[in-house]
C-alpha cells in the first residue's frame, strides 16, 4: 500500500470542481461522526460512492474496483483506492495527500488486507461498521473484506439517513437539475412528430443537459415508442415515430450529480379516448400523491393515494407496485435514491427531502401507455414542484 508524500494537486491546479463550501463539508463530516459515535462504532467503512461524494466531494466511477473510505469515531477521513483515482481524489475531494492511500495493481494484491493494515495504522480497535447495501461492494470483494476484517457490523443506513434531508445548498443543486430536466422535455416536445427518429430526440434531450452544464444521469434516459412505450427500462434499438404513435420518456437532468427526474408519455398524431382517460387518472393520482406528502407521515401513504385513484378509475391492472422514490446525488447504475414509495412503507417523510413521483399506466391489453411524473421538494406545509412544466396532455399532430 502506497502512502503519498508529494505536493498536493491543489497546489498547482487552478480549477477545483468542489461544489460546496469547506464549511458545509465540515458540517457533514461532523454529523457523520456523531452518528457513528451514537452507534457505538470506532469506524465506518464506506463503500457507497454517493456517500464518498456527500462527505468529501470525491467524485469518480472508480468504485467499480475495490475502493473504501474510512470514517473514524475521532473524525478522521481516509481513502483507500487505486492509482487511477489518485488525482481524482486530489482534485475533487477535501482529502489531503496524507489521507489518500493506494493499493497496488499487482498479481496477488489484496486491497482488503491493505484496508485491515490501514485500520491498524489508524488505531481502530473497536467495533467497525461497513456498508453492504451498495454497488460499491460486490459479493466477491465483500467475502474478501470479511475474511480480512472479521466481525464487521452492517451500517448501510448510517450515511444514507444523513443524506436524505438536503441542505439549502443541495436543494439549489436539485433546482438546477430540475431546470435541465425541463429543458430536455422542451427538446422532446419540439421533435416528437410523425416520422421523427428516436435517436434525434434522445440526442437533443441529453444535449440540453450537457449544454446547461449538467452531467450524465445515474442511468440511461428511457425512451420507447410504439409497443416500446409500455416499457419502463432503456433498451437498445431506434425507430422512427409513426403517424399515430406514443412515446414514453423517463429522464433526469443531473447537476453536480444531483437529480430531478421526470416522466411523460407524448402522443403523436391523435389521442384515443383510452389515452385521455389514462391521462386524467394520472393527473388525479399525481395530485393525490402530492397531497399525501407531508413531514411526519409514512411513505406508504403516498403509495396508497396512488393506488386508490388508479383503482377507482379501473386501472388496477395497468399500474405498478411503486410510484416513486428519493432523489439525490447518486451514481450508476441507477438514479434511484432509495427507498421507494411502496405499499405500507413505514419510513417517515421529512422536510428537505426530494422525491420523484411517477404515475405509470401500462395497459398491455389495449397496447397503450400513459405516464406522468416530476420531482418535488418536501416543505414544512406540503410540497413544491421543482418542474416548470404543467400536467397537460402532450399531443403533437
Amino acid at each position: 500500500m502506497q502512502h503519498l508524500t508529494h505536493t498536493p494537486a491543489q497546489a498547482f491546479l487552478p480549477y477545483m470542481p468542489m461544489h460546496f463550501t469547506p464549511t458545509e463539508y465540515a458540517a457533514r463530516q461532523a454529523s457523520a461522526r456523531v452518528a457513528l459515535q451514537a452507534r457505538g462504532l470506532d469506524a465506518l467503512l464506506m463503500f457507497a460512492p454517493e456517500g464518498h461524494f456527500w462527505i468529501s466531494g470525491y467524485d469518480t466511477f472508480g468504485f467499480a474496483m475495490f475502493q473504501c473510505m474510512i470514517l473514524t469515531a475521532k473524525g478522521d477521513l481516509h481513502l483507500l483506492t487505486r492509482t487511477p483515482d489518485l488525482r481524482q481524489a486530489q482534485l475533487t475531494s477535501t482529502l489531503t495527500d496524507a489521507e489518500i492511500h493506494i493499493w497496488q495493481d499487482i498479481e496477488g494484491a489484496s486491497p482488503a488486507r491493505d484496508l485491515a493494515n490501514l485500520l491498524a495504522d489508524l488505531g481502530v480497535k473497536g467495533l467497525i461498521g461497513y456498508e453492504s447495501d451498495t454497488v460499491g461492494l460486490t459479493d466477491r470483494t465483500g467475502r474478501a473484506l470479511h475474511a480480512a476484517i472479521p466481525g464487521l457490523i452492517d451500517a448501510s443506513e448510517l450515511i444514507r439517513a444523513l443524506r436524505r434531508v438536503k441542505s439549502p445548498a443541495e436543494i439549489e443543486m436539485h433546482r438546477r437539475a430540475a431546470a435541465l430536466s425541463d429543458d430536455a422535455l422542451d427538446q422532446a416536445i419540439a421533435l416528437a412528430r410523425p416520422g421523427a427518429f428516436e435517436g434525434d430526440i434522445l440526442a437533443a434531450m441529453q444535449g440540453a443537459v450537457f449544454k446547461g452544464g449538467g452531467d450524465y444521469a445515474g442511468n440511461e434516459f428511457i425512451l420507447g415508442s410504439g409497443p416500446g412505450a409500455l416499457l419502463c427500462r432503456y433498451y437498445s434499438g431506434r425507430r422512427h415515430l409513426s403517424p399515430n404513435d406514443q412515446l414514453t420518456l423517463e429522464w433526469s437532468g443531473a447537476y453536480a450529480r444531483y437529480h430531478a427526474a421526470m416522466m411523460r408519455t407524448v402522443l403523436v398524431g391523435r389521442a384515443s379516448d383510452h389515452h385521455r382517460r389514462m391521462h386524467a387518472a394520472a393527473v388525479e393520482a399525481l395530485e393525490a400523491c402530492e397531497a399525501a406528502i407531508r413531514p411526519g407521515a409514512p411513505m406508504g401513504d403516498v403509495y396508497a393515494a396512488h393506488a386508490r385513484v388508479f383503482d377507482a378509475h379501473g386501472f388496477s391492472h395497468a399500474r405498478l407496485r411503486a410510484c416513486g422514490y428519493g432523489m439525490g446525488a447518486v451514481y450508476n447504475p441507477i438514479w434511484v435514491d432509495f427507498p421507494m414509495f411502496y405499499e405500507n412503507n413505514p419510513l417517515i417523510m421529512q422536510a428537505g427531502q426530494v422525491f420523484f413521483l411517477h404515475m405509470i399506466l401500462m395497459d398491455s391489453a389495449a397496447g397503450e401507455a400513459m405516464t406522468l411524473g416530476h420531482s418535488v421538494l418536501v416543505k414544512p406545509d406540503g410540497i413544491e414542484r421543482l418542474s416548470r412544466h404543467g400536467l397537460d396532455l402532450i399531443l403533437n399532430a
